[in-house]
């Protein structure tokens, strides 16, 4: 028998009907996975035979949405409430997650929406340049309330398009890798949101450790096409570490050789993405030693134009400077993306995301007017 107060939305549709055929509960496994499919496809939690007992379904509220315009859409960064922790930094009874709908248009002009979800509340990595890492970790998420993140996007935001997850919220996936691995199992259920494999991307600061794990996760069946993004934002140990602490105990090469060994299927390619900083990684000298450095990986290079977090210390790159970092990496035979800048008049947009509530800066002064539509 499970756990007393086991969370459906923390569970993959083969195990609530083996849960529920424990418990003899009635409809068999054909009907398990019905009710299991109606509970991510519509929303439907009205169903009496849903919940075993001792079970629950309890997606966590959403507390605010904050909603900005972009050239394909609007973009929505919306928070959910989670319990606090007990010994948690934290001075308040409830946590919030964040998570980020963004409007994606294609080459054939088709409107979809990438979820960006968060793993934990906090991080622990102390990135300089990023705004979740100046809350520090406060703590973990379950695979439930990764999971909650999407159920609420499609069924409380009312987003019916969301073909992309990306592990690129708050926190480091890689720091709380099996409740991330268990979300991931869920979210490619195709009794539940079934999102292709392909279309689901862990994003890490270079974990070498979760790196090794999540590898031999991908050698599995089902598992061959998952994303791995590399967030290395800088092209020598020397910048690295002075602005990503985790450089100093797992450098450059290191990451290097991990890449090296991650399992490569099909066309699949490695991210790399590289948050462009005035001043400190933007130079044609920086462009040549970051084309070294990938020369050779399976991979691409998203250049991300920095968005300033609270009491930034750097202001955000001028379209010409980031225009020029792309065509450097182009010229030494790259493949380079420049990912558009969406949400960031929300605090939205990359490395943007902490809990407000939590932060002990005030709220920045472009924010105050911000419309905050309720749920």
């Amino acid at each position: 028998m499970p756990d007393a107060g086991f969370n459906v939305l923390g569970m993959t549709g083969t195990g609530y009907a083996e849960t529920c055929a424990r418990l003899g509960r009635p409809g068999g496994h054909a009907g398990a996975l019905d009710r299991y499919r109606r509970l991510f496809r519509d929303g439907e939690a009205a169903d009496p035979l849903l919940l075993p007992e001792g079970g629950k379904l309890t997606p966590p509220p959403v507390a605010t949405r904050l909603v900005s315009q972009s050239d394909e859409g609007e973009v929505v960064k919306f928070t959910s409430t989670v319990a606090g922790a007990s010994g948690s930094q934290a001075t308040h009874e409830t946590l919030e997650t964040e998570s980020v709908v963004i409007p994606m248009i294609g080459r054939k002009g088709v409107l979809t929406h990438t979820l960006c979800v968060s793993s934990q509340v906090g991080c622990a990595m102390g990135c300089t340049f990023c705004q979740t890492a100046q809350m520090g970790l406060v703590r973990n998420l379950t695979p439930a309330e990764i999971v909650a993140q999407w159920f609420n996007a499609r069924h409380v935001i009312g987003c019916e398009t969301i073909t992309n997850i990306v592990f690129m919220g708050m926190g480091e996936p890689m720091d709380n890798l099996d409740a991330v691995m268990r979300a991931i199992e869920i979210f490619a259920d195709h009794n539940g949101p079934s999102v292709n494999m392909s279309k689901i991307t862990v994003s890490t600061v270079g974990r070498l450790d979760g790196i090794a794990r999540l590898a031999e996760r991908v050698q599995t069946p089902g598992w061959h096409r998952l994303g791995l993004a590399i967030s290395l934002n800088a092209p020598n140990d020397e910048i690295r570490s002075s602005i990503m602490p985790v450089n100093r105990g797992m450098p450059m090469a290191e990451l290097r050789e991990a890449v090296e060994a991650w399992p490569i299927y099909g066309a699949s390619k490695i991210c790399f993405e590289y948050v462009l900083i005035p001043g400190v990684n933007d130079g044609p000298e920086h462009a040549t030693e970051l084309a070294s450095w990938v020369r050779g990986l399976p991979g691409l290079v998203n250049v991300i134009p920095y968005n300033p977090r609270d009491d930034s210390p750097w202001p955000a790159p001028r379209e010409e400077d980031v225009d020029a970092f792309v065509r450097w990496l182009t010229d030494e035979d790259i493949y380079v993306k420049r990912r558009r800048t969406k949400g960031r008049d929300t605090m939205a947009a990359c490395g943007q995301l902490g809990n407000p509530a939590l932060r002990t800066r005030h709220k920045p002064k472009h924010l105050r007017d911000v419309t905050i539509r309720s749920s």
